[in-house]
């Protein structure tokens, strides 16, 4: 029998911001169509060399774009290397398309903290309450805004009830 994997309940969430299918090969044609401008404008140069350079380096400058990961893990909030403590959060508000396009418009705070994907249409926005901070929300891209917030809102509860006893 082969072992399940960790039951994921509300207080948990874990996801990874990859790229759409298309961006591999919209960068793949781009280093191509660069490769063939730089080809033609130096006649010196070995033809085959632009695309063997530029071709493995447009799929090296993209890989990291696909590598976020944002995940609720025990009483921290992980986008990338960046933590925030769940006794912090004061309210979180999940964002559809139209939401997180005005949030990220000009009515936004020169000094929230936003980790947006533009090929990801939803967010969530996690406003906080610490008096150390001058940073008063978060914005950060998700698939799943609903899950991500239902999870935040939990362990934030679960924080300020340890607290209060």
């Amino acid at each position: 029998m082969t072992p399940q994997p960790p039951a994921r309940t509300a207080e948990t969430h874990q996801e990874r911001l990859g790229l759409p299918w298309w961006a591999w090969p919209a960068s793949l044609l781009t280093g191509a169509v660069l490769a063939t401008e730089l080809s033609l404008g130096v006649p010196d140069l070995p033809g085959w060399l632009p695309y063997a350079i530029l071709l493995p380096l447009a799929l090296v400058l993209i890989f990291p774009l696909g590598r976020l990961r944002v995940a609720v893990q025990d009483d921290e909030f992980l986008v990338d290397d960046a933590r925030l403590p769940a006794r912090v959060i004061a309210d979180v508000v999940a964002l559809d398309q139209a939401g997180k396009r005005e949030a990220l418009g000009v009515g936004a705070h020169p000094y929230a903290f936003v980790v947006q994907r533009p090929w990801i249409g939803t967010a969530v926005q996690v406003l906080l309450d610490d008096p150390d901070d001058p940073t008063p929300y978060w914005i950060v891209s998700t698939r799943r805004p609903v899950e991500l917030a239902t999870a935040l809102l939990a362990i934030s509860r679960r924080e300020r009830a340890a607290q209060a006893s």
